[in-house]
């Protein structure tokens, strides 16, 4: 075993370019998501992951620079920034719970009274969608600002082809979205809310750019510029909310196999942070039954097993 306790800058690129000779040698690497034909078309054997050291250096393997489908991903940065806006508020309209059913199940909200789980399956984005939108007028806008400032990459851009594409096949996040309306805990009206959270969802980044966008969580709050976004506070709880719920429905077996902070998305990505240390980025497009990268998880259970880091 391999245990890092270097500082400098590229300290965890023997561990990478470790995992990424051994992904290959990996068959049954899962299959795209195939209800958006984009993500459909991608090669499952494609593979990149990159780190984001604290201060700002990022490095990587495999197609770490090629841009990908964040979709669910997209979800943590939402959260961060409506978080930093309205603070404990926002948890009178989601929950912190992990949900057990799949991630646009309409099961729970009925008896919960229109207050999704948490904020990461599709009804508590929906709702964290909504209350960035009532605060900026435009909360697909805000997303954008942030993750081009963050990565330092001006060209980020949302894919419309993704987003008219799930716009096409929405009626299940357009149900979601009327129920939660109708118990009070929607204030946009429906097709503003599902434009935005569409487009939210087509942004197309890269490792490299996710891992650096999501720095700001492993400095405790703070953004690429030295400002403070979150609290201490703040950014602990968005970090324990990926830990318990960031992978959908397989979140303990997330947490059991990796043991870190974690939020995936249907693209095949899969961020991750090391409080205090870096954040990570691994792409894969082949998933699993619960829509979470085969590869992905599979490259950072290595990661944390070869460094000997994990929040536990």
């Amino acid at each position: 075993m391999v245990i890092m306790t270097m500082t400098s800058s590229r300290a965890f690129l023997p561990v990478l370019e470790r995992i990424a000779e051994e992904t290959g040698r990996t068959p049954g690497r899962g299959r795209p998501a195939d209800y958006i034909p984009a993500l459909a078309a991608c090669d499952p054997r494609s593979f990149g992951m990159a780190v984001a050291e604290l201060d700002g250096t990022v490095y990587g393997v495999g197609d770490w620079r090629q841009p990908f489908s964040t979709q669910s991903i997209t979800k943590v940065f939402t959260l961060a920034l409506d978080l930093a806006r309205e603070g404990d508020e926002l948890w009178e309209h989601v929950g912190r719970e992990p949900s057990g059913n799949p991630f646009n199940s309409l099961v729970q909200l009925e008896y919960e009274q229109g207050i999704p789980r948490n904020p990461f399956i599709n009804a508590g984005a929906l709702v964290v969608t909504d209350r960035l939108q009532t605060r900026t007028g435009d909360a697909a806008g805000e997303l954008l600002a942030f993750l081009r400032a963050e990565s330092g990459n001006a060209s980020l851009g949302f894919d419309q082809g993704v987003a008219a594409s799930e716009s096409q096949h929405g009626d299940r996040n357009a149900a979601l979205a009327h129920f939660m309306a109708s118990y009070g805990n929607i204030d946009n009206e429906i097709p503003v809310l599902l434009d935005q959270y569409f487009r939210q969802c087509s942004v197309a980044a890269s490792c490299a750019d996710l891992a650096l966008a999501t720095t700001f969580l492993a400095r405790h709050g703070i953004r690429a510029d030295g400002t403070r976004l979150l609290t201490r506070s703040q950014a602990k709880q968005v970090n324990a909310v990926m830990l318990t719920c960031g992978t959908y429905d397989a979140a303990g077996e997330f947490a059991y196999r990796v043991g870190l902070p974690g939020k995936s998305g249907v693209g095949g990505g899969i961020i991750a942070v090391v409080p205090g240390r870096c954040a990570l980025s691994v792409w894969s497009p082949g998933l699993d039954e619960r829509g979470n990268s085969v590869a992905g998880v599979a490259a950072l259970d290595r990661f944390t097993t070869l460094t000997g880091l994990s929040v536990f």
